[in-house]
């Protein structure tokens, strides 16, 4: 594995190589990408694909890709411009590319903009409230996340989100009566360290949820477009999204083993089912 820094206006885009490109086999590069995740939950992923030259990628002002343009919000529109840009660094493209959470969400927004730039696009489970026939009330969950973590740090805040993140169907007059969880019943530090500027908790990745997809440019474009969702998923919020925008598209989910961290081998203290998971993958990028 080869680290490389790709310096850029407003950051250094640090990310990972494994294999040579071009790549000797004539395949496009894979190039995974999360969001807050950054490369480091890849790990056991990429491993399970050493016949590929595989790409994993810090976002700009996560992990190792320092910014220098003074923000500290998140917003698909410039993260796809930075996969964009990497992209063409790389001289390979276009690449196949896997994207997982948030990162799908860029992805989305990479191949409405440069639809060269991708040949097939695995979004797995892109948390977008817009596509949600209750997106008011989803954005109102969000928002009640947003006000734990502010008013009690992040262990509040964290089991505020994994109630919005388990919850199934659409959030109801039920879902907004629960009591605040209590963050030790998850195993979660119940003290406050002050800070307020996690990616996950905070408001500074709403852009990324609250991204509207262009519906028509991603029908238009050649990249050939699946989306991914968790056999374990079910009903909850990236669930929910990801069936939605397969609706839009006109096309049904596929279904990949496991749930939303279904690819992780033990990275950030979860597991799914890694090897299966790779497995589905390799098919459907055939």
């Amino acid at each position: 594995m080869e680290t490389r820094t790709l310096a850029l206006p407003g950051a250094d885009l640090v990310h990972d190589v494994r294999g040579p490109l071009p790549p000797a086999d004539g395949r496009p590069p894979l190039l995974m990408i999360g969001q807050p995740m950054d490369a480091s939950g890849f790990t056991t992923l990429a491993s399970l694909f050493p016949d590929r030259t595989v790409v994993t990628c810090d976002p700009r002002g996560l992990g190792r890709s320092v910014r220098k343009d003074g923000r500290t919000d998140h917003a698909p529109e410039t993260q796809a411009a930075d996969l964009h840009a990497l992209i063409a660094a790389l001289g390979a493209g276009p690449v196949d590319l896997f994207a997982s959470s948030g990162g799908a969400v860029t992805a989305l927004a990479l191949v409405a903009a440069h639809p060269g730039d991708v040949a097939t696009l695995v979004a797995h489970e892109p948390p977008l409230i817009p596509v949600l026939p209750d997106a008011a009330a989803a954005a109102r969950a969000r928002a009640a996340v947003r006000d734990a973590y502010e008013a009690k740090g992040a262990g509040t805040g964290m089991a505020a989100f994994i109630a919005m993140a388990s919850w199934q169907g659409e959030y109801t007059d039920a879902y907004f009566a629960q009591p605040l969880p209590d963050p030790a019943a998850f195993g979660l530090p119940t003290g406050d360290d002050g800070t307020r500027d996690d990616p996950l908790l905070s408001d500074r990745s709403w852009a990324v949820s609250d991204h509207r997809p262009d519906i028509g440019a991603l029908a238009a474009a050649p990249t050939r477009i699946v989306i991914a969702v968790g056999e374990e998923t079910g009903d909850t919020f990236t669930g929910r999204t990801s069936a939605a925008l397969a609706r839009l598209l006109g096309r049904p989910p596929v279904v990949f083993p496991s749930h939303h961290a279904g690819f992780l081998g033990g990275e950030h203290g979860r597991a799914g089912r890694p090897e299966a998971f790779a497995r589905k993958l390799r098919e459907v990028l055939g």
